[in-house]
């Protein structure tokens, strides 16, 4: 497969999605894929299109999600490891595509996570992630009222996955999210 370009993807991505929410997510989920992939020495790029199109199918097809995004990204070209990776972050909730390279592990781990932090930065005076703490983010953590949409249970074991502590995950997203920050309005 010829390697597909940031373009080829935000082309993909913004053909089935057009909610500035789910796009900004895309856009947090891709920097933080990026950040943990160059923590790791492994390819950013490919990484961060993988965060980037983690949703391809959610917007139209919610009740459908992961059913229908192997069939859009084979279609745009993308290969069964990329496929497999975007699959993996759904393990246990609508696929049962077990996250197992370490870039589907950090997926399936910042997926939920991102979403916590921008809950968290919109209550913030700032509505900044640029001066949020990894301690802020466990207090909303732990507020199980708090964006309880967002399953503490899937990032806690994909830390597990990981070997790393949440401390460790929550440091690694916030600094991938400040990476993006502008992007995201945060």
């Amino acid at each position: 497969m010829q390697m597909k370009t940031r373009e080829d993807a935000l082309r993909v991505l913004q053909q089935y999605n057009e909610t500035e929410s789910l796009l900004k997510h895309a856009y947090a989920v891709e920097g933080v894929m990026r950040r943990f992939a160059a923590a790791r020495g492994e390819d950013v790029a490919y990484w961060g299109q993988v965060g980037l199109l983690h949703d391809v199918d959610y917007e139209r097809w919610p009740n459908e999600h992961l059913k229908i995004a192997p069939r859009l990204l084979a279609e745009a070209g993308y290969d069964e490891a990329f496929i497999h990776a975007v699959c993996a972050h759904g393990y246990g909730i609508c696929t049962d595509v077990k996250p197992e390279l370490p870039m589907e592990q950090v997926l399936y781990t910042i997926d939920e996570l991102t979403g916590l932090i921008t809950a968290a930065a919109y209550m913030r005076p700032s509505r900044s992630v640029m001066d949020m703490e990894v301690k802020s983010v466990k207090k909303k953590f732990k507020d199980k009222g708090f964006a309880a949409g967002v399953s503490r249970d899937v990032i806690l074991a994909g830390c597990e996955m990981l070997g790393l502590t949440l401390d460790e995950v929550i440091a690694e997203t916030l600094e991938g999210m400040r990476d993006v920050h502008e992007a995201l309005g945060l």
